[in-house]
């Protein structure tokens, strides 16, 4: 019989556990000491991790930086959410609340726009009446991550306000803005005892209720990112009430089965006993040494780190995300959360299911004799009433949208942006062109959770027809091609091809402008996605002979494809390539040079009207 505990592993994994206490204790060491420097050692520090990095930077990169350094370092430097919305002119409150079993949790509102300061948004009988929606962030941040970003029309809460919502964001409890309780103290162990099942039974709950009683409003739309996406598939699950409260539910890089890690060894260490990470982090906050390292690295430097860690863990290769925007969003990336919900995600990953806390944890040589008389309950997903709208990446290691959307309802329905990955959904440089249209066509569907469910549904798809029918004729003529690698313009078709216009447009160039010229912005905005018709059977749940290529799904659901163009900010490197204002090398523009592209020829000057079109391929499934 296996030695109790020593069994579980093998020898790969023990060096792993061995070598992460290592550096764990190595880095508690440092931690004490940086405690016990002087400011002026610490400068020292820093001062050092500079050198090392200018010595690893070629002169190109350095340049880069420098010119988005003002940029970067005032929304890196900013202190909280409120002092980043006024660095854009956007004026945000504070509000707390209290939660049914203690904790204070700070939201953010943002109800005015620029100039309308002081009219009274949904405060009574006299006041304009806004319609109100909730976003909530991911695991280890807090609601900084919505607005951290170099520009303001890539900045999602920015253009919901300016749309006419009431928006507000929510803090999960021990995070940056909500470590406090009632009843302990946030240096207890008490205070960290809590996992998915608190954020689930109060934080989401008693937030959206304090949302509704201070707006006056009968119901709002929830828009979550990652971790804020499996805590409302939870919320909803368990709380029937909340469906008649949440209109429509939108989850951007939705989360609620991972398959693991991208590193063999961390993953296979984790689902052989996730206990362990008990062990290395304690019971408390994990990682709560992230702020200290971002105080004594430069932050170029810092980034680089940041893009290491995504890539062993995740396999993330963050290629969407400028390093201007990373300079400036990476220090508001991390945020405090406890061990346990950490643990919880491994536990879900390593019974892959999305259940409740197992908190009395069996090995793995017990588990099949245990089951018969213990089951850890599931959250019952499929039970949502709420209309579900997924907007996933392609190339996110963290969703399984296969088993997603078997164990929710059947009407939900999902989009794949095939090049994205996880944290591109907060910070690529085209996440209001990628993004941003999915949101908004939900909704401007789903208005009211008392309305009949299957009109919302109905005026969904009216939507997207209508738009649809009035780009068939651009789509018709369009030349076909490959996806392209070596050219200004690239096409994210996930192995299919993709429809472009035959008109000259600018290259990643002039995506630089429309980020700076607030009216080419706002057309650019206005802008909507090339999707292919959708027939009759298509919606009936039948696959048509005219419907976009493949498409048929598990469990009845049929993708509808979107195709569009894309703008490619890495795409040309080649000599004499000078580094864009993002610091990405780009060529110059060259308005007549051809390229061979698998057998057509797609010119690097491109027009405005054909960037306007949007940029990538949506592949959704959906039923009736």
């Amino acid at each position: 019989m296996p030695v109790p505990f020593l069994g579980r592993l093998n020898i790969t994994e023990y060096v792993a556990l061995v070598g992460s206490f290592l550096l764990v204790g190595l880095e508690a060491l440092i931690r004490i000491l940086t405690l016990a420097l002087p400011s002026t050692l610490l400068a020292l520090f820093y001062r050092i991790s500079r050198r090392i990095f200018n010595r690893l930077t070629s002169p190109a990169q350095k340049r880069a930086h420098e010119r988005r350094k003002s940029v970067s370092s005032s929304i890196r430097n900013a202190s909280d959410f409120v002092d980043v919305c006024a660095m854009f002119g956007y004026t945000a409150e504070e509000h707390l609340v209290q939660t049914k079993d203690g904790y204070l949790l700070l939201l953010h509102r943002l109800a005015w726009r620029k100039g309308e300061e002081d009219v009274r948004v949904n405060r009574g009988p006299n006041s304009v009446k806004k319609r109100v929606v909730y976003l909530h962030h991911g695991l280890l941040m807090n609601s900084e991550v919505w607005v951290c970003l170099t520009d303001a029309q890539r900045a999602l809460p920015f253009i919901l306000v300016d749309r006419g919502f009431d928006v507000w964001l929510g803090n999960n409890r021990g995070n940056k803005y909500s470590k406090k309780s009632v009843n302990c103290s946030p240096t207890s162990l008490e205070f960290w005892n809590f996992s998915i099942d608190e954020f689930a039974f109060y934080d989401i709950p008693d937030s959206i209720a304090y949302v509704l009683d201070t707006t006056g409003q009968p119901s709002l739309s929830y828009i979550g990112f990652s971790q804020g996406t499996a805590q409302a598939f939870a919320s909803l699950a368990v709380h029937p009430k909340l469906n008649d409260q949440v209109n429509v539910f939108i989850a951007l890089a939705p989360a609620m089965s991972p398959a693991g890690l991208h590193n063999g060894i961390v993953d296979a260490l984790v689902k052989a006993s996730p206990q362990v990470l008990f062990l290395l982090f304690g019971r408390r906050s994990i990682l709560s040494s992230a702020t200290m390292w971002q105080s004594i690295l430069y932050p170029p430097l810092f980034t680089r780190v940041i893009d290491i860690g995504l890539g062993f863990l995740f396999n993330w290769k963050t290629l969407n995300i400028s390093t201007s925007q990373k300079l400036a969003a990476y220090p508001h990336l991390y945020s405090f959360t406890s061990t346990k919900s950490v643990v919880h995600w491994f536990q879900i990953i390593r019974t892959k299911s999305f259940q409740m806390y197992d908190d009395d944890v069996h090995p793995p040589l017990l588990l099949s004799s245990s089951s018969k008389y213990t089951k850890v309950a599931k959250y019952p997903t499929r039970n949502i009433k709420t209309p579900i709208v997924l907007v996933y990446g392609g190339s996110d290691s963290l969703v399984d949208i296969k088993v997603m959307l078997r164990e929710l309802p059947s009407k939900t329905i999902a989009t794949e942006v095939p090049h994205y990955e996880h944290l591109d959904f907060l910070w690529a440089r085209d996440v209001d062109t990628q993004v941003f249209p999915h949101v908004f066509d939900a909704l401007e569907s789903f208005t009211g959770a008392e309305e009949n469910t299957k009109a919302q549904f109905e005026r969904y798809r009216s939507a997207r027809h209508n738009t649809l029918r009035a780009n068939s004729s651009l789509s018709n003529h369009e030349p076909r091609h490959s996806d392209v690698a070596d050219s200004d313009v690239s096409t994210a078709v996930g192995g299919s091809e993709a429809a472009t216009e035959p008109s000259e447009v600018q290259g990643y160039q002039q995506q630089s402008l429309e980020r700076q010229s607030p009216p080419i912005a706002a057309v650019a905005r206005a802008a909507r996605r090339i999707r292919a018709p959708i027939s009759e059977d298509d919606r009936s749940g039948h696959r048509s002979e005219s419907s976009s290529p493949g498409e048929s799904t598990h469990d009845g659901r049929f993708k509808e494809t979107a195709i569009a163009t894309g703008l490619d900010g890495m795409a040309d490197r080649g000599p004499g390539a000078e580094p864009d204002a993002d610091g990405f090398s780009r060529s110059p523009v060259r308005p007549k040079k051809r390229r061979s592209t698998g057998g057509s020829q797609i010119s690097t000057q491109m027009s405005l009207d054909s960037m306007k079109a949007g940029r990538g391929i949506s592949l959704g499934a959906s039923t009736s």
